[in-house]
């Protein structure tokens, strides 16, 4: 989050109402098949809204844990923010959490054992196959609508303020499915194109913003500064870049919206040839890292970005350049990373495609499943994140020891900034949840470096809000069957060939071939199916 809007406070103001006319539009029976929720009362229950919970029972939960946190404990029960939440909301809980890198195997596990915990923090929406209206319609979660009525306030009078993100937080036949993460309107960018400043004034050389800029950084780098991988980045399924170069030819790496409004698949456009070509002749000349495809946990980028491997790569803001800024400075002082803008073909040209979120984080958000013994704890222990205490535990942790109030602002002590030992990121992890379902506060910034400030500036600068295709939108039940059976085939399929063609393995005189054959696999129908979930979305 940039220092610029630090004094923003929460967007919405988050006291808790527990008197209100229902504006939660109840599910009722569903053409798809989906499992219908009863309609909401009129009147919450009386205890809804009130902390701590008198209760004996204890929740489980299955959630990917934060890296910086495995540095001090392996469970976020054993972390401060985790026993704090217990205190203030008087709800214990078990959590389960799989291992780096492998959140989608274990998943997948997870599911087909059919021992569900209480409550699941996954991409809903992008990652089970079918989307939310098919884990409703599997029995694996519950739709929230009644529960949110009765049980859940806070989040209830957010829904019933903002429109914007009730719309995102259903599905087409008005089912909500999870208790979603909230960003902040300052925190919808936070991943981009960075490289070694202190190289690139060394070398004489600007940073670079069109591709064949790039081309000759990257080519100084390794033959001037001896970078083995002048240009790295992590691998999760596919090389995340973020679109970035691949931007440049007008595309992107995925399901994108054209200058028409009409969604498109990017790996099979013209264009897209042109950007295997050219990460092809990187790749040929080592100005990509030749073992890209290894890099699957942070560890291998947080190696070969501070062991100067690698000058250049797309990462996180404060994640990514905070934390090697930190470590790197300590290695060598002059050690400088600043945000490069999305490249283009040509200067001065906006950036087609990067990174933009929408405020609803899909990946961070908290659905109840089906095997919850009691779904109305369960709802009652994620609502308290959306209260105004409980916003400031998941944000800034617990007052006088994380953080202190100066002017009415929350602050991070000291004893989080300037320990000697650990950097921020890691010291925050522990009283905090840097991601997750909660309300995100514009006033919270893990930025230390100016560099971080302006970086936000840097890479907010493209047309990403116009093509990043919604990734909440709802197919139905049927569609998803459809799209989860094309798009398992066809992500396979694209991701062998994308690693084939970079490493040279397959002439990118076969593109043709390989696009005839995503044809043949069914992309259109998943683009016919996804332009009428958006089309439906848009008349949410």
């Amino acid at each position: 989050m940039g220092k610029r809007s630090k004094n923003k406070s929460i967007g919405v103001a988050v006291s808790v109402v527990l008197a209100s006319t229902s504006l939660l539009a109840a599910c009722t029976s569903t053409k798809d098949g989906g499992t219908a929720s009863p309609k909401p009362s009129a009147t919450p229950a009386a205890e809804a809204g009130k902390y701590p919970v008198s209760t004996t029972e204890t929740l489980t939960s299955w959630e990917q844990i934060n890296t910086n946190l495995t540095t001090f404990v392996p469970n976020l029960a054993d972390s401060p923010f985790g026993k704090q939440l217990e205190k203030e909301t008087g709800i214990k809980v078990k959590y389960s959490h799989p291992a780096d890198g492998q959140s989608k195997e274990q998943f997948n596990l997870l599911i087909a054992s059919n021992n569900l915990t209480d409550v699941i923090e996954y991409d809903w929406n992008n990652s089970y196959p079918g989307g939310p209206e098919k884990a409703v319609s599997d029995k694996v979660i519950v739709p929230l609508n009644e529960l949110i009525d009765k049980h859940a306030p806070n989040l209830k009078k957010l829904l019933q303020q903002d429109k914007e993100l009730d719309k995102m937080l259903k599905t087409d036949s008005g089912k909500y499915y999870v208790f979603p993460m909230i960003r902040p309107d300052n925190g919808l960018v936070f991943r981009g194109p960075m490289i070694r400043k202190d190289w690139l004034d060394e070398l004489q050389l600007p940073v670079p913003t069109t591709i064949d800029e790039w081309y000759t950084v990257l080519k100084a780098f390794k033959e001037k500064k001896n970078a083995s991988a002048p240009f790295t980045a992590q691998y999760t399924n596919e090389l995340n870049i973020q679109d970035a170069f691949i931007g440049a030819f007008k595309t992107a790496n995925r399901y994108y919206i054209d200058d028409q409004g009409k969604v498109k698949y990017g790996p099979i456009d013209p264009q897209f040839k042109d950007a295997l070509t050219l990460l092809r002749k990187w790749y040929q000349e080592g100005l990509i890292d030749r073992d890209f495809a290894l890099n699957t946990d942070s560890k291998s980028l947080d190696n070969k970005m501070l062991s100067s491997a690698s000058g250049a790569t797309v990462g996180l803001l404060s994640g990514g350049m905070g934390r090697w800024m930190d470590s790197g400075k300590k290695q060598d002082p002059k050690f400088q990373l600043v945000a490069a803008p999305y490249p283009t073909l040509k200067k001065g040209e906006r950036a087609f495609i990067g990174q933009r979120d929408f405020k609803f984080n899909p990946a961070a958000s908290k659905a109840v499943t089906a095997a919850a013994k009691n779904p109305e704890l369960a709802v009652k222990w994620l609502d308290y994140a959306y209260s105004e205490k409980g916003a400031l535990l998941f944000n800034f942790g617990i007052e006088g020891e994380s953080y202190t109030m100066e002017n009415g602002k929350p602050t991070f002590a000291d004893k989080i900034t300037k320990d000697p030992k650990y950097n921020l990121q890691q010291m925050v992890s522990q009283y905090t949840k840097p991601n997750g379902p909660f309300l995100g506060d514009s006033r919270k910034s893990f930025n230390t470096y100016k560099e971080q400030d302006e970086a936000i500036q840097i890479w907010e600068q493209t047309d990403a809000g116009k093509h990043v295709m919604p990734m909440f939108i709802t197919p139905t039940v049927e569609e998803s069957k459809e799209v989860a059976k094309i798009n398992t085939a066809i992500s396979s399929y694209k991701e062998e060939m994308f690693v084939k063609f970079i490493m040279g393995k397959e002439p990118i005189d076969k593109f043709d071939e390989y696009v005839q054959r995503i044809k043949t696999m069914g992309s259109d129908k998943v683009v016919k199916i996804y332009q009428d979930a958006y089309d439906r979305y848009n008349k949410r």
